[in-house]
């Protein structure tokens, strides 16, 4: 037994490339979008890093914010309770470092308050972890020893993945609205300047999208193969 690439992994590839230049385009819009809006600092005079800790300080958080090297590595480190901000927002009060601190305060609320999909994403994040790097190997595995059941462990396994990027989409989209909401409420930009955020947030957000498609194709792609042993 072994394999051959058949035809219809052709359309599935060209899809993928397809999905992938996509995905690079909205990456450099993330980048293009964050550096127009860092030009502009906000009406309130805040630093990103003095809004997210006031924001964190109404909801008595213990939550601590440091500083973290790289471009856009903005983070929320729920194990260690720890806020990171990159240089091009810690320290910074424009538009779009201010936006980006309060997604990252918006996690942390999603973590206070338990919300479902979060949680339902940490659940998964153990398998998808294993199917992200090693489905496609045992899917191929099957094929090779003309085994179903093996390929489709490796499928199952990549499913997982395609539902933590999908569970992803609500929550990433949850704390960008949370952001908008915790800014407006508490003045920390004007209505023209929450018209930025939103541009600068909607950006990032078509990152994980695109994202998910990509996992979608390749798990179809990765099914058509296992389906493919089971015929032969």
């Amino acid at each position: 037994m072994y394999y051959n690439l058949g035809s219809g992994d052709g359309i599935y590839i060209i899809l993928l490339l397809v999905v992938m230049g996509i995905s690079l385009y909205a990456q450099g819009k993330v980048q293009k979008t964050f550096a127009r809006f860092s030009q502009t600092p906000v009406s309130s005079g805040l630093r990103a890093e003095e809004i997210a800790q006031q924001l964190l300080n109404s909801a008595n958080s213990p939550v601590q914010i440091t500083q973290v090297q790289g471009s856009l590595t903005d983070h929320f480190d729920p194990k260690n309770q720890v806020v990171g901000f990159s240089t091009q927002v810690y320290g910074q009060n424009s538009i779009a470092a201010v936006a980006v601190a309060a997604h990252e305060i918006g996690h942390v609320m999603q973590y206070q308050e338990g919300y479902m999909p979060i949680r339902l994403r940490n659940a998964i994040l153990p398998v998808a972890s294993i199917g992200s790097y090693a489905a496609p190997w045992i899917v191929i595995l099957g094929l090779m020893m003309g085994s179903f059941n093996l390929a489709m462990v490796g499928v199952v396994l990549f499913g997982a993945m395609l539902v933590f990027q999908v569970v992803t989409l609500p929550v990433e989209f949850n704390a960008s609205a949370r952001a908008l909401r915790m800014l407006e409420e508490g003045n920390y930009i004007s209505y023209e300047e929450s018209d930025g955020a939103k541009k600068v947030l909607n950006a990032a957000a078509m990152t994980y999208v695109w994202a998910a498609v990509a996992s979608l194709v390749s798990f179809l792609r990765l099914l058509a193969m296992a389906n493919r042993s089971r015929r032969s």
